[in-house]
């Protein structure tokens, strides 16, 4: 029995002096005094003892040393800590030397062992304290986090603060020092009638006889009687605030310095039911109150932000959205104007040309009605060399009428026009309308050389579509560099008509050479003038004048047989190479200053690339902003290297576009000959893949494709197969690790982990194999085959939960919450029961739709836990946000707990179980693979692990039973 001095002794201490009192002879008196380490001390006597036998246990309680004479039996000893026992004994006979000290041993043995009980109970009991309030803690950190009205979460507190102590009458009060007013943020009272307004603030000067305001004005507890305490602080006694208490405790809670608030039980009936230990026990809860409520009021001026922010998004979107559909437009047309003129130069007849025109015109605007109209070489017809029309198969040529494509080319100008405006030109005379009524009509002029000579028109017979004035805009547009591009087809035409012309006066008039001698050289020259154009065109490019691809192919073409044929007559082989160049962020320059910019920096790159090579090599450029350049007759790969060298040093020079500034820069790879090219298209791509395997590196460099390259790109091309026929064979499988209980080893879950079973490697594991499937993208189709296997498995199996690990990638899907329920579903899996393990990159790269995400799964009962904490921002301003179910410890942490590195591992991870604890979750230590471990994470205070120590990853669930230690 623990007591304090001289105190009382329970029935147990008091049967200690009993039992050594009977090894003693009749009329013997036994005293038994202790004190614990921490200065609590006991007694047991037989009977009334003597004062002379107190004393003497007293005094050598203080000395530590025993004292014998013939008719006493003593001794004195220290245990652990402070501890220390006597024994005095008093017998009305002497007793031999071997029983005095026989019956001291026995007595000692009995007394440790009293003392070890008492002490065990003791720590039992302390223990069991602790639970509770640890347990009263989690819930009120819980019920801050959850979704219930103030009213009913302050109900809840009361009841937990009611099964830590004698609360049946409790109230919750706010202090505003600066405007010195309280509000009654609870009130729960059996004998008050008071009725707390939780919005109500009441000025300190309207109740100055409070007790609860002298108590936030002194800051520190009070405990006690209410009228002794009214006494104590000079507070009168006012009715108004209730009846009288026999035991009255309250207290501040503190926001850093500053009394925000207190907490207050009493009771009526029971004094003195309020000790210190309910004082310090109360203090504590207040503070863990405040916190709840600071957390709730967070989370409600988070929400509040959300939805503003939200707002603000949607705004920010609506504005981007028409901004990339305005962009999309642009991109439409101006690939709509590279069509065009591209035609104009590869399409074999005028009228294959109309039709590809129609074709463009057909992906910017309705064009099923489409028409091309154009002035008769005498002025005096109207003809329609094309046209495509639902109502009007035909359209004949025609003299000049009042119709609306006479309108436009008298005008000069587009007109768009529906049935009230046409109508309207036809009641003033203006118009008369021809065929088929247009419900809408929208006709544009085409020009050569500032002269109006035709018109473009498309026609709508259905009111359901109209034309607008962007597609005025649009058509006009259109319409200028489709007149640019006739007028390009129609020279083109006419050379070849004059060429025919020309052939056929040749074969006609032979025998009148010698007068047509002359003009018919004059006729051959410009004949030869436009082939070699021609010519010129088809192998350069047209806006820096550099050879284009085709030549380029040429001319590998010719090395590689040169270089063939080298080798087979065993002569001397001269090397070439061909280097790849990237300008980097060249479409940065395009969208920001424009393409006619753009155009100038690839003229202006040519040039300084053409001015670094050697007299002999080839500067081609291949399109977009890629060049290639080809170098014969070289010694060493490394001329080839410092070649690509100078031309990134010339091209880094500073260059002024569109009054700014740039830096140009490129990536350069590098290809050389090897006998087993076969054309120059692969030489092509194998500079291409080291090209970009230096923009992988960094940008502004140079790279050569060698043998380990090509080797890695075959791996890579037959493990990316491999990947695609595994997703269709199903050939992936579940290992599942079992999470234990450390203090006694037993299942509570497991982590399903994938793993790849490779027909021809082999088992494999995600390392082999994840960096691939992430950047193909078939990641995403193998996780949701992993998914679908755990679900199967938790319908038919009870082995308490399954733990998923999610992508960011998936995770930030914004279909993958309603995805994985529905999978959970279909299964007939339970939500409860499956775990998805996220990492904190997951939280930070969209906090909104990450917290929406991980409510809609929580509200569905699938909950989540951070994975591989503590190697990130790992930060409580924003982990306590979000709606986390545990904590992983992340297995280099728990791996550093042996070793040179104790000191600072421990460290991490109590400040981790620290963190867990005030947000009320639990901790899993990854990575546990010693007994040491196990041990040193229980002292720490985590409650779960999983590793190696207690299995591997296996295709079988563990049973909910604890492990073989």
């Amino acid at each position: 029995m623990m007591a304090k001095a001289d105190g009382p002794v329970d029935s147990a201490a008091q049967a200690l002096a009993g039992v050594l009192q009977q090894g003693l002879p009749l009329g013997s008196e036994v005293l038994v005094r202790w004190r614990d380490d921490v200065g609590v001390a006991g007694f047991s006597m037989s009977t009334e003892v003597p004062e002379r036998l107190r004393d003497l246990a007293e005094q050598q309680m203080a000395s530590g040393k025993p004292f014998d004479d013939a008719q006493t039996l003593s001794e004195v000893w220290d245990g652990e800590g402070e501890t220390r026992a006597t024994i005095v004994a008093h017998v009305p006979e002497t007793m031999p030397q071997a029983v005095r000290r026989g019956w001291l041993a026995m007595a000692k043995v009995l007394v440790a062992a009293h003392l070890a009980t008492m002490e065990a109970q003791a720590r039992a009991a302390l223990l069991e304290k602790s639970e509770r309030l640890q347990q009263a803690l989690y819930e009120i950190a819980d019920l801050a986090g959850s979704d219930l009205e103030m009213a009913d979460m302050l109900r809840r507190v009361h009841a937990i603060v009611a099964g830590l102590m004698y609360a049946e009458n409790f109230y919750i009060v706010l202090y505003d020092d600066v405007r010195d007013s309280i509000r009654f943020l609870y009130f729960a009272d059996r004998q008050d009638p008071f009725v707390a307004d939780p919005s109500l603030d009441i000025a300190a000067i309207d109740m100055p006889n409070s007790m609860t305001l002298a108590l936030l004005r002194h800051g520190e507890p009070l405990r006690g009687p209410s009228d002794a305490l009214r006494v104590q602080f000079g507070v009168p006694r006012d009715s108004v605030h209730g009846p009288d208490s026999a035991d009255w405790l309250g207290v501040p809670m503190r926001r850093e310095d500053r009394v925000c608030g207190a907490v207050v039980v009493q009771s009526y009936d029971r004094p003195g039911v309020y000790r210190d230990e309910e004082r310090a026990l109360l203090s504590y809860v207040a503070q863990h109150i405040l916190t709840a409520l600071d957390r709730r009021q967070a989370r409600e001026d988070l929400e509040r932000r959300v939805e503003e922010r939200t707002r603000a998004l949607q705004h920010s979107n609506r504005d981007l959205q028409a901004e990339i559909v305005e962009r999309q437009r642009g991109e439409r047309l101006q690939r709509a104007l590279f069509r065009i003129a591209e035609l104009s130069i590869t399409s074999d007849t005028l009228q294959r040309f109309y039709a590809q025109v129609h074709d463009v015109v057909g992906e910017l605007l309705y064009a099923r009605n489409f028409y091309i109209a154009q002035v008769s070489d005498a002025g005096d017809m109207i003809e329609f060399p094309y046209s495509i029309d639902e109502r009007d198969a035909v359209r004949q040529t025609r003299q000049f009428a009042r119709g609306l494509t006479e309108y436009v080319l008298q005008e000069g100008r587009a007109l768009l026009a529906d049935r009230p405006i046409i109508e309207g030109l036809e009641r003033a005379g203006k118009v008369r309308s021809r065929g088929t009524m247009a419900h809408c009509w929208l006709g544009v002029p085409l020009f050569r050389e500032e002269q109006v000579v035709g018109v473009i028109a498309v026609q709508s017979y259905s009111p359901a579509i109209s034309f607008s004035g962007r597609d005025q805009e649009l058509l006009t547009f259109v319409a200028h560099h489709i007149g640019i591009g006739l007028a390009r087809k129609q020279a083109q035409d006419r050379l070849l008509v004059a060429h025919g012309d020309l052939e056929q006066r040749v074969t006609s008039r032979t025998r009148e050479l010698a007068e047509a001698n002359a003009e018919l050289l004059s006729q051959i020259g410009e004949r030869l003038r436009a082939e070699q154009q021609l010519t010129y065109q088809a192998r350069h490019d047209a806006l820096t004048g550099l050879p284009n691809r085709s030549q380029l192919l040429e001319r590998l073409a010719t090395a590689i047989s040169r270089a063939q044929s080298d080798a087979d007559g065993r002569a001397s082989t001269r090397h070439f190479a061909v280097l790849f160049l990237d300008l980097d962020r060249f479409k940065l320059v395009n969208d920001s200053v424009g393409h006619a910019a753009g155009d100038e920096l690839l003229i202006e790159a040519g040039r300084r690339i053409v001015a670094t090579v050697r007299g002999g090599d080839m500067v081609a450029r291949l399109g977009g902003d890629e060049f290639a350049i080809l170098i014969g007759d070289i010694d060493h790969l490394s001329i080839a290297e410092e070649l690509a060298r100078r031309v990134l040093v010339a091209l880094g020079e500073p260059f002024w576009i569109a009054g700014r500034e740039v830096f140009p820069s490129a990536s350069v790879g590098i290809a050389a000959w090897h006998p087993r090219y076969r054309t120059g298209a692969e030489l092509l791509r194998d500079a291409d893949a080291a090209m970009y395997r230096a923009k992988a590196s960094g940008r502004n460099s140079c790279a050569v494709f060698d043998e380990a390259m090509r080797e890695e790109a075959m791996r890579i091309l037959d493990l990316e197969a491999d990947l695609r026929r595994a997703i269709n064979n199903d050939d992936f499988v579940a290992h599942y690790q079992p999470i234990v209980r450390l203090s006694d080893r037993r299942v509570i879950g497991h982590e399903a982990l994938l793993r790849w079973r490779h027909e021809r490697r082999g088992l494999l594991l995600p390392g082999e194999f994840i960096g691939l499937g992430e950047d193909s993208g078939l990641i995403e189709e193998v996780d949701w085959l992993m998914y679908a296997k755990v679900a199967k498995r938790l319908a038919r199996e009870e082995h308490g939960y399954i733990s998923v690990n999610v992508s960011p990638r998936h995770f930030l899907s914004a279909d993958f919450a309603d995805r994985l329920l529905r999978l959970l579903d279909e299964a007939g899996a339970d939500p409860h029961r499956l775990r998805i393990e996220i990492t904190e990159g997951a939280l930070l790269d969209d906090t909104a739709r990450a917290l929406r995400m991980l409510r809609t799964l929580r509200s569905n009962g699938v909950l989540a836990q951070l994975d591989d904490f503590g190697t990130g921002f790992s930060a409580l301003s924003y982990l306590h946000r979000f709606p986390l179910e545990c904590l992983k410890i992340d297995r280099s942490f728990v791996a550093g707990l042996v070793g040179d590195t104790r000191p600072e591992s421990m460290a991490v991870v109590r400040a981790i179980q620290a963190l867990a604890g005030s947000l009320g979750i639990h901790t899993i230590a990854e990575g546990v693979e010693s007994e040491s471990q196990r041990i040193i994470l229980r002292e720490l205070g985590c409650q779960h692990g999983q590793g190696f120590l207690f299995g591997k990853p296996m295709e079988q669930l563990l049973p909910l039973a604890s492990l073989a230690r």
